[in-house]
């Protein structure tokens, strides 16, 4: 059983990097493509995390790090506009293992959901609105934005998750390896910063 779960995580963690797909869309892919079925037992988030780390470990070695260290900034950038809504940098780009096809995500913790949305059009950004999962599992609504990387020469994806304000509290515990699993613009700034 580990060993095809093992064999999904390889095939998911090649889509993610190569494709820019999230975990769970890849999974489903993964499993699709390999013929089984829907029912099949499926690796966890962090079995599929290790996997990518090896998959860019072995294919994406020499690009890897130069396109992070872009798309970190990128998100800092952001991170700067977007300072009242208290932004926080999660997913790939924070943990360091995004490549040039991964989105970044931005988790904005506002006083009143629209908060956002209003500033958005004040600073004259168009937006999409849709709704996706948070971070406990409840839907929150997600404002995709497309923006420019002159590094990397092409656009990335911008994905901002509005959480209530109070919900900041509890956005901070350690994920189940320790680490952080986001990170406000000055830890972000830290992280770039021991990058170079």
């Amino acid at each position: 059983m580990e060993s095809l779960k093992d064999e999904i995580s390889a095939v998911a963690a090649r889509m993610v990097v190569e494709e820019g797909l999230d975990f769970g869309a890849a999974k489903r892919r993964a499993v699709k493509q390999m013929g089984l079925t829907a029912r099949s037992a499926l690796p966890s988030n962090e079995e599929i995390e290790r996997a990518v780390e090896d998959y860019i470990a072995v294919f994406c070695a020499e690009s890897q790090a130069t396109e992070l260290h872009a798309l970190r900034v990128l998100a800092l950038e952001w991170m700067d506009r977007l300072a009242p809504f208290r932004p926080h940098v999660a997913g790939a780009v924070w943990h360091g293992s995004a490549t040039r096809n991964s989105d970044i995500y931005l988790q904005l913790f506002c006083a009143d959901a629209k908060e956002a949305e209003l500033g958005l059009i004040d600073r004259g950004v168009r937006f999409e609105v849709r709704s996706v999962p948070g971070f406990q599992g409840e839907r929150v609504d997600a404002l995709s934005v497309h923006v420019w990387s002159p590094v990397l020469e092409e656009h990335i994806g911008l994905h901002l998750l509005i959480y209530d304000l109070d919900d900041i509290r509890g956005a901070l515990h350690p994920d189940a390896r320790g680490r952080r699993p986001r990170g406000d613009a000055t830890a972000l700034r830290a992280v770039i910063g021991n990058s170079l």
